[in-house]
């Protein structure tokens, strides 16, 4: 009489439970993200919102929408989230055809601010952008800070002192990054935050929602630079994103729709304004695919 053998577990158990697994640490990296950036951004900071302080151009999406005529919007008056977030991101273009990194930087600021009201998706769009915001303003104010005014002379500077990393190369430590690698980094960001909130400003009535706009936004912009588990979690979160109204709620408290819309409409016009000036100097310096 021969010794039965243990029954063998079902295949179908065990590749239930690989997706099992890797679900759960998609939920898990979502979470670590989301909570780093609402308990800090960063392991130096203590708020996301401190007090004080394609080488090609996109063709112009984002403008101005028809609402009824009224008074502006809360949110566009000298006080209102959008107006604080557009004013120095407007102010960084200066004449001359360069990008003001001071202003920049502080219309990221005002740009995280306005954006963390919105769910954990944002959070987890804008904790690594808020923690390259302080890695570039180290620089602005740093000992060499007469290099770091603008773009152009950042640029310029560190190809001369032989700052730049070579293209696709990530250094050992993110800390000793280049400014320039740093700008690529915030300018692939902003082209997410521009093409979602132009999204929801113009979506029409009965077509994909939000979530799913943004979600192809993301994959435009910023998923080719992500990893896979990156990817992925993202996904999961989009699952979750708020409804427009919600979101337009959110952007301009207390006005109607159309108000609303108009007004994220302008913001998001702003921001693809920053982007085109910032994507055709980061091309003409060949500066793309440094990160």
């Amino acid at each position: 009489m021969g010794v039965a053998r243990p029954s063998q577990v079902p295949r179908r158990w065990f590749r239930h439970a690989i997706l099992l697994v890797i679900f759960a640490l998609l939920l898990y990296y979502l979470c670590a993200w989301s909570l780093r950036a609402l308990s800090g951004c960063g392991s130096e900071a203590q708020s996301c919102i401190p007090k004080g302080l394609l080488p090609f151009q996109t063709q112009q999406q984002s403008g101005t929408l028809e609402a009824p005529e009224r008074e502006e919007p809360q949110c566009l008056g000298p006080q209102g989230m959008l107006s604080r977030m557009m004013k120095p991101f407007h102010a960084s273009l200066n004449p001359e055809g360069d990008v003001e990194l001071s202003q920049y930087l502080a219309g990221w600021r005002e740009l995280i601010r306005f954006l963390t009201p919105f769910g954990s998706i944002f959070a987890f769009a804008t904790s690594e952008a808020f923690t390259k915001v302080q890695h570039l303003e180290a620089q602005v104010h740093g000992p060499d800070a007469a290099h770091y005014t603008s773009l152009v002379g950042m640029v310029a500077w560190e190809r001369r002192a032989g700052r730049l990393e070579r293209p696709g190369i990530a250094p050992r430590d993110s800390a000793r990054s280049s400014g320039s690698r740093t700008m690529l980094l915030l300018h692939r960001a902003l082209r997410w935050s521009q093409l979602c909130l132009h999204r929801v400003a113009t979506g029409s009535r009965g077509g994909p929602d939000a979530g799913e706009q943004c979600s192809d936004a993301y994959n435009t912009a910023l998923g080719p630079h992500h990893p896979w588990l990156v990817r992925q979690a993202a996904h999961l979160a989009f699952l979750a994103f708020p409804g427009r109204n919600r979101l337009l709620e959110l952007a301009c408290p207390g006005s109607g729709e159309a108000e609303a819309r108009a007004a994220l409409a302008r913001a998001a016009g702003t921001l693809e304004d920053v982007y085109n000036r910032t994507q055709g100097l980061l091309a003409e310096r060949g500066l793309l695919q440094l990160a």
